[in-house]
């Protein structure tokens, strides 16, 4: 354990504002001085051995039979430090720039008919690469230009050199920067196009990332710390943690 979260599980330093001062409750639990919120110093020790584990990948049942924990207490706190760390990373992500490839690919399986765009009963995936760099991907209800535009101004940096095929929903993207359109069976392999990269990352998202990098303990630590105690401005599934 770090100095840092030994501060917090001993009951020195309050785990919501993070002052000294707690006073002890006659139930067990501790109560901040300043922000006046009581809160379980049991609680809050299983949760961050649960964390623990999690950081560990080890598996939620695993996790349950060696701490004596019931295992959906430690299913359902897995799940909350997963969607808060996907928020973390969703609200940290900086806008990709420079040269762009935009594509959308579907995925669902071998099925008879069309295999990309008007395709039967498959999921839509929308892709944006940085060249030389990053990737965004995300699954949308539909390719409309009013929803990948959205994506492309919370994902994208105004100004940027933007590679499309001719779908009609990029016809505006001119609008957003500099816009190439390219037609897939005239350009095929002659300088810019979005042939290659963006169709590579979009058939094997399990290889497409949001800027995720491998995390030290203490970084997952401070990460579920912001997240809990409600220091930003996006709404966290973990705010919903309770050590009441």
């Amino acid at each position: 354990m770090t100095v840092g979260s030994a501060m917090y599980v001993r009951g020195r330093k309050c785990w919501f504002c993070g002052s000294y001062g707690l006073s002890r409750l006659g139930d067990k639990r501790v109560k901040c001085k300043k922000c006046r919120r009581p809160y379980s110093l049991r609680k809050l020790q299983r949760d961050l051995k649960v964390l623990y584990y999690f950081y560990l990948e080890v598996s939620a049942r695993k996790c349950a039979h060696e701490l004596g924990v019931d295992y959906e207490t430690v299913s359902k706190r897995y799940a909350e430090y997963r969607e808060a760390i996907v928020e973390f990373l969703d609200a940290e992500f900086k806008k990709l720039c420079g040269k762009i490839e935009a594509d959308e690919s579907y995925f669902g399986g071998k099925r008879k008919g069309n295999r990309d765009r008007g395709a039967f009963n498959k999921q839509a995936v929308f892709g944006v690469l940085e060249r030389d760099g990053r990737v965004y991907t995300a699954v949308v209800a539909d390719v409309s230009a009013k929803t990948l535009f959205e994506h492309i101004q919370r994902k994208t940096r105004k100004g940027s050199v933007f590679y499309t095929d001719d779908f009609k929903s990029y016809k505006d993207l001119k609008q957003y920067g500099k816009h190439s359109r390219i037609k897939h069976s005239k350009s095929f392999g002659k300088g810019h196009t979005t042939s290659t990269a963006s169709k590579a990352f979009g058939r094997t998202p399990k290889n497409a990332s949001t800027n995720t990098t491998a995390s030290t303990a203490e970084t997952t630590f401070r990460t579920l710390k912001k997240w809990s105690s409600g220091s930003t401005t996006e709404t966290s599934s973990f705010t919903r943690c309770s050590y009441a």
